[in-house]
């Protein structure tokens, strides 16, 4: 779709708004306003101004077909221009707006975390300009002409400028709101997809045509996937294809009632999504590409779901991932509840053809380690109960209109030129991984499951220095001949191949997790220890900061998502050796997603099981037993007691082979079988396993 003419009739009626806004935006600049403004904030708001007037050039230049005709040099020129203020490596960020520590030094403490989030939703009309959304670019200047007022007739207050943010976001809740939930479902706001399609992605100039911040990973990776054969393009797109097409059939869903596909990748990627396209479309399948949301109204912490590019710089993502505590309240969560219903049920035929995510994540990037600045704007206690309401409530709404035992997904996972020299091999590596023998892997599989279900509990312990202690309780089986507690997982929705899973009793499970180093959502763990009591989190920390408050802070915004608890969704075996060879070997272990990592050894999922708000569909392994395990004495509350049946998160947690002592299957009469011992598999049947480690 013509995004231009999408928003024509809109852009045409705000366009007096707009005008005026941006002429009392450059009176003020000019000085010409007559208004003063109090030295100490003078600079905030001459700065921000005149990044809006960056903004209307950049505007202007997008819709005259700038993006089009410039050559790279250009393009990259602008690039630089839009985020070099928050760009980690130009150290520019120090003395920028955006970073709350800054802001803070300049306007004071009160003032600075508020005028620093104005600014950086500002920075949203980098994007808002090459969508030709004008109206949110003039609600913004609208916001800023008022905030700046505010400042002129000198009687500011802090009640003042919070009330004003306030109300934006209040106000245009709904605008906001329902356009973002109408990205995720209707494939005629097809701006990515569009320029996928119809670009010439041999000429990398397209990579500008995002507004994303393009670095060197978006470039090179562009330049690498360009020389790939179309038979090595169409391979790689085949297996994240073909993957997604056998969710579905494994799930006995019926892919042939669904219409539309959300393809959610880095940008760089374009020639081997553009493959995947056309092989949907063969399916019957329309792509829904959506970015990862701008406003703070539609985020969630510093997670980016969505397509997007490489972070300009993590920390500004991190410094802002509780922006929302300016507006988060019960009222505004009330509101963004009704929303959220009302924007389903107005495209209740979108959501019910909708068939599901397919992701392909990255990694490589530099590990982020992130610092906890107290200038950073905070959820209160309060407001972290409100906010696991509010996305409680949204889920069970999107869960009414999308049924998750209607549709299903797939994930992929390739390295970021980032990773270092090696990229190519590495890249190569991954490849082969992703294309595992399946038949192979699911025999000696089968061997695991086939021991595991005589087993009443299981036994994880570390080794050296890990102190992981586990006892993982078993559900009984009441007919072992026909049924199974664990799934034997191959490359389907879950690439690549190797492991097998189950939903562990929550009573009885109890002991110590820990690992030396992992990476969660895109953020770096040292030393992670958790306890559990009857297959609930009881207590966590990490080596991450100096103070056990910050540690414990950590974890519980970034892994509990602001609960006092999560229970234990999931236990596994991971069973790629040939993943963690090639890790080692590369010395990319602690930089792989937790889609390889959890095929390196056993894991522990907080969280959801993995058959959320799906546990009527009937499942079956390849030798034909249903699989029954697919419950917790949580999930059991969804029909007495659903607000404690399901927690809307599932972050998996692996022990690598090297830091396991032993895995073994505890029998009704005492019988330890062991599984795995010093890192390696010892189970009959589990030869295979083993020779990546030979080799």
């Amino acid at each position: 779709m013509n995004y231009k003419e999408l928003f024509k009739d809109d852009n045409e009626n705000i366009n007096e708004r707009y005008s005026l806004m941006l002429e009392r935006i450059n009176s003020f600049l000019e000085g010409s306003d007559g208004g003063t403004i109090d030295k100490d904030y003078d600079d905030y708001f001459k700065k921000t101004a005149a990044f809006i007037q960056l903004m209307d050039e950049w505007k202007n230049y997008v819709y005259s077909g700038g993006l089009d005709c410039s050559d790279i040099e250009s393009l990259a020129d602008w690039n630089l221009r839009l985020y070099e203020d928050i760009i980690e490596e130009s150290g520019a960020y120090g003395r920028s707006y955006a970073n709350p520590v800054f802001a803070s030094s300049v306007l004071g403490n009160d003032y600075g975390p508020l005028l620093s989030l104005l600014y950086t939703e500002i920075r949203g009309c980098i994007i808002y300009a090459v969508e030709y959304r004008y109206t949110e670019i003039t609600i913004l200047l609208e916001l800023f002409v008022e905030m700046l007022c505010i400042f002129e007739d000198g009687a500011h207050s802090v009640k003042e400028v919070k009330d004003t943010l306030y109300y934006y976001f209040s106000d245009y809740a709904e605008m906001m709101i329902d356009y973002r939930i109408r990205e995720t479902l209707d494939p005629k706001l097809s701006f990515a997809a569009d320029i996928i399609m119809e670009s010439d992605l041999s000429d990398i100039r397209y990579l500008y045509k995002f507004g994303e911040y393009i670095s060197d990973n978006e470039i090179k990776m562009a330049r690498f996937l360009n020389g790939m054969t179309e038979e090595e393009i169409e391979k790689m797109a085949y297996t994240y294809t073909h993957g997604y097409e056998e969710g579905f059939k494994i799930a006995g869903i019926d892919l042939s009632k669904k219409k539309t596909v959300n393809i959610r990748y880095f940008i760089g990627q374009e020639r081997m999504i553009k493959a995947a396209i056309c092989q949907f479309r063969r399916m019957g399948l329309e792509p829904i590409i959506y970015r990862a949301p701008v406003s703070r109204i539609n985020r969630r912490l510093s997670l980016r779901p969505g397509y997007t590019s490489t972070s300009a710089n993590k920390q500004y993502d991190y410094d802002h991932r509780m922006d929302e505590a300016v507006f988060l309240n019960k009222a505004f969560v009330e509101k963004k509840i009704s929303i959220t219903r009302n924007a389903y049920e107005s495209r209740k035929q979108l959501a019910k053809e909708y068939a599901g995510p397919a992701v392909v994540e990255v990694f490589g990037e530099k590990i982020f380690e992130p610092v906890n600045n107290k200038e950073s704007i905070r959820l209160t206690d309060a407001q972290q109960k409100l906010s696991v309401y509010s996305r409680m409530e949204c889920s069970k709404i999107v869960n009414e209109y999308i049924p998750q035992s209607e549709y299903s997904f797939t994930i992929i996972a390739y390295p970021l030129p980032e990773i270092g020299d090696n990229f190519p091999e590495i890249f190569d590596a991954i490849v082969k991984i992703n294309t595992l023998d399946n038949d192979a892997y699911k025999r000696v599989q089968q061997c695991l499951i086939d021991e595991l279900d005589k087993a009443v509990k299981v036994h994880v312990k570390g080794c050296g220095d890990n102190q992981t202690d586990m006892i993982v309780m078993m559900h009984d089986l009441e007919n072992p001949d026909k049924e199974t507690n664990f799934e034997n997982c191959t490359a389907d929705v879950n690439i690549p191949v190797g492991e097998v899973f189950t939903s562990p009793k929550l009573t009885g499970t109890h002991g110590v997790l820990n690992v030396s180093e992992v990476y969660l959502n895109e953020l770096k763990y040292k030393n992670l220890k958790i306890t559990f009591d009857n297959g609930k989190i009881t207590d966590y920390t990490c080596d991450n900061f100096e103070s056990e408050e910050e540690n414990q802070a950590y974890i519980k915004e970034n892994v509990l998502y602001n609960r006092d608890t999560l229970p234990i969704g999931e236990f596994a075996i991971g069973t790629n050796t040939t993943a963690y060879v090639l890790a080692n070997r590369f010395d990319i272990v602690y930089k792989l997603p937790i889609l390889i990592a959890e095929k390196m050894g056993p894991h522990f999922a907080v969280g959801d099981t993995c058959y959320s708000r799906g546990e009527e569909l009937r499942l079956y392994n390849p030798d034909g037993k249903e699989i029954v395990a697919k419950d917790n004495e949580c999930s059991l509350l969804r029909d007495t007691d659903p607000d404690n049946a399901y927690f809307d998160c599932h972050t998996d947690i692996t022990i690598p082979y090297d830091e396991l002592g032993y895995i073994k299957s505890v029998h009704e009469d005492g019988t330890e079988v062991e599984i795995i011992k010093d890192g390696r598999f010892v189970l009959a049947g589990c030869e295979m396993l083993n020779e990546p480690f030979n080799e």
